[in-house]
């Protein structure tokens, strides 16, 4: 008996694992990238029932609610493209609910942005943004 070419409805589908891959590396490379630059990594895909925030820092007395965006090529857009203020907004509504739940009190609390270009073969771009929305 002949098997069917067509996937298992249990399977997972090839573009979203290779997108949620992506993530994980842009993400791993944001991290070293801002811990490099001085800031302290307090949390990674940080998440509720209202959304995730993939990283949380410490840039001296304030805290940074970071979003990273990752591609492989800008075919689509800059990766740094990707936020709008709505976005923005949601993160800093994220920002204060990880606040609560961490009865954390800093200083002050930015919204950032990394956008990590990473195309196959070459070397990786990053670029961060601070302070966004």
């Amino acid at each position: 008996m002949a098997r069917s070419a067509a996937a298992s409805p249990f399977s997972p589908d090839p573009l979203a694992v290779h997108n949620r891959l992506l993530g994980e590396r842009g993400e791993a490379i944001a991290a070293r990238h801002l811990v490099r630059g001085g800031m302290v990594l307090l949390d990674r895909n940080w998440r509720c029932e209202a959304g995730e925030i993939d990283l949380v820092l410490r840039d001296g007395h304030v805290l940074v609610i970071c979003e990273v965006k990752t591609r492989t090529s800008t075919d689509y857009g800059d990766p740094l493209e990707a936020v709008d203020q709505r976005k923005a907004d949601r993160l800093r509504r994220l920002g204060a609910r990880w606040l609560r739940t961490h009865d954390c009190h800093p200083d002050d609390i930015r919204i950032d942005m990394v956008g990590v270009l990473a195309p196959p073969g070459r070397p990786v771009e990053v670029e961060h943004v601070e302070g966004i929305g």
